[in-house]
């Protein structure tokens, strides 16, 4: 709202001055009706001029005897006709203007809500996403933030401007008779308790549809992620029921929700008729008892009429914004999610890796409750020197790369670099210093010349295809149907494995960073995409500090270091040549190829 307050105050000066014209447009039905009926006294002796209300009836009751003595009741009528229609026009331009001032701050608050959950997401750690499904987390920045705008913001405006109304009604309704409006307002406390616990229940079954939107959204990210695998095991009827059961599941949930909701018009509107019935009775009673006269009487009614209609608005704003709480709870559970992974407040500018890179009695457990996934490990690199770190699935191979950029942090030892703790360190200046290829290839629905510059500034297109002669893409990227312009699809779906491998190592070699890591980089190609990056991998990573995790020994025999994982724990070191000669654990994936 901090930066919405110009708007929220001409709305709310608008909310106030339809408030304001709605109650004057109540008691002008008094003088309509003692004309009408022929009921009037005239008021021939000139008021004395006062700003409140009794001197503002009198002076206006005054003005109204001088019309029809002096032009007749039809003109008179007319008088009040026109100055009724003149109130209601003011009221509802000023209820538009409230709605005009409304919409940029309730569309602003949306845009915000999405810009931050949107950075959240781009901050967190990726140990939140292991925890997380995806399509629950794309289901919170979609329709969580679209029931948000529905059900709290759409009633904002209501909030805002009915209870004024409400109270300048009950202000007239005061006024002309303390003992009726106490007996409303007791009949209207028990409506709104009746209607409130409604509401309470209504919040609880919110958070329930909610929870299994995100896991529909879920299942259908796998699904259309998944169809090759899917179509390949005919596994269409598995995925179907799977998909079957949630969707029943949210349908009952929402049906039960909106069985709720759409209590509160009916509801509220039988209550309020119901208040109606015996104000009728009871008013009736002061009339024939000479309390209260009639004119007076039917405009207590019409008064009453504009406590009931905000009132009926209110009680369904209220349905909706506890309707809304369950999925504001969801983005907030986001919003709220802890960033662990961040610069300390002491944090060390980084221009540069000057000699090593050590891992120290490194221990690492992606969860607390589940056996740690590296232990004890020792490791030295010396700038400029490659590192393999072969082992079978699930030694930990990808897990010690990815400690080194602070995907995630140790739990026990430290990570230095070039004899400081890399998290003494910014983190945008680490990473700056490391080009990552990893064993999917990460591309974007987008040009080719955007996915190899991604992140990059300042870069010319001379550079950009020099990169992409070095990966050997130049050659495919020319011949596809734009060049560098092409756009490759979602996740590059328009490019061959190999294809978007290369535009991959493209950007690596574009960033032309000092420390590499390549996870597996080469896996996805095949033998003749293989050679065609090998060499220009090979070249890429002299006089590079580099940690390469393959399954192919073409890949690493060449590495100044091997370091031989099983179980997250290394077993072996050495050169290829030396390790050979162990007849040990390398020698058997060697002979395996299972690396």
């Amino acid at each position: 709202m901090r930066n919405y307050k110009a708007y929220v105050g001409l709305n709310i000066f608008s909310n106030i001055m339809t408030a304001l014209f709605t109650a004057l447009s109540i008691p002008l039905l008094v003088p309509f009706l003692e004309i009408l009926f022929d009921r009037r006294e005239l008021v021939m002796d000139k008021p004395t001029f006062g700003w409140d209300i009794e001197s503002a009836t009198a002076s206006f009751n005054y003005y109204i005897s001088q019309l029809i003595v002096e032009q007749g009741k039809e003109a008179a009528l007319v008088f009040v006709c026109v100055a009724i229609l003149s109130v209601f026009l003011l009221k509802n331009l000023f209820r538009y203007l409230s709605l005009f001032f409304m919409a940029p701050v309730r569309n602003g608050i949306i845009r915000d809500l999405r810009a931050q959950m949107y950075d959240k997401v781009m901050t967190l750690p990726l140990a939140y996403f292991s925890e997380e499904r995806k399509g629950d987390l794309m289901s919170r920045m979609t329709s969580d933030v679209q029931e948000v705008e529905w059900s709290i913001l759409n009633v904002l405006e209501a909030v805002f401007r009915e209870p004024l109304i409400i109270i300048g009604a009950l202000g007239f309704m005061v006024y002309v008779s303390p003992a009726l409006t106490g007996f409303v307002f007791l009949l209207m406390i028990f409506t709104g308790v009746v209607i409130g616990g409604i509401g309470r229940r209504l919040k609880k079954k919110s958070a329930d549809v909610q929870d299994r939107l995100g896991n529909l959204v879920a299942i259908l990210d796998e699904g259309l992620g998944g169809l090759r695998i899917i179509k390949g095991f005919n596994a269409e009827h598995y995925q179907k029921e799977k998909f079957r059961k949630e969707n029943d599941g949210y349908r009952h949930s929402l049906t039960r929700l909106l069985w709720r909701r759409d209590l509160a018009s009916p509801l509220s509107e039988f209550l309020g008729i119901g208040t109606v019935a015996v104000l009728l009775w009871y008013g009736s009673r002061q009339v024939f008892s000479g309390q209260l006269d009639a004119e007076t009487f039917l405009t207590f009614i019409f008064a009453f009429y504009n406590v009931i209609d905000p009132a009926k608005k209110l009680s369904k704003a209220v349905y909706n914004v506890q309707k809304g709480v369950g999925a504001m709870r969801r983005m907030e559970a986001l919003l709220d999610a802890p960033v662990n992974i961040k610069d300390a407040p002491d944090a060390l500018p980084l221009a540069g890796f000057r000699h090593s890179i050590e891992y120290r009695n490194v221990t690492f457990a992606y969860r607390n409750d589940e056996g740690p996934v590296l232990q004890n490990i020792n490791l030295s690199l010396p700038k400029g020197k490659v590192v393999a770190l072969v082992g079978a699935s699930g030694a930990g191979k990808s897990t010690l790369a990815d400690l080194l950029p602070r995907f995630y942090d140790v739990e026990e030892g430290e990570i230095l670099l070039d004899g400081q703790n890399i998290r003494q360190y910014r983190l945008r200046d680490l990473r700056s210093l490391m080009g990552i290829v990893s064993q999917e290839a990460i591309l974007f629905n987008d040009s080719i010349y955007n996915n190899i510059v991604f992140g990059m500034e300042g870069v010319t297109q001379e550079q950009v295809e020099a990169a992409a002669r070095a990966a050997n893409a130049h050659d495919f990227i020319l011949a596809s149907e734009q060049g560098y312009h092409t756009n490759i699809g979602d996740r590059g779906s328009k490019l061959s494995g190999g294809q978007r491998q290369r535009l991959t190592i493209a950007r690596a070699i574009l960033k032309n960073p000092p420390i590499l890591i390549l996870d597996e980089a080469t896996s996805a190609l095949d033998s003749e995409s293989e050679k065609l990056v090998q060499k220009a991998l090979l070249e890429l990573m002299k006089n590079r500090t580099s940690i390469v995790i393959a399954h192919r020994l073409s890949t690493i025999q060449h590495a100044d270091e091997i370091i031989v994982m099983r179980d997250g724990q290394i077993m072996e070191r050495g050169t290829h040549e030396s390790l050979l000669q162990k007849d040990g654990e390398y020698q058997k994936l060697v002979e395996l190829q299972a690396f």
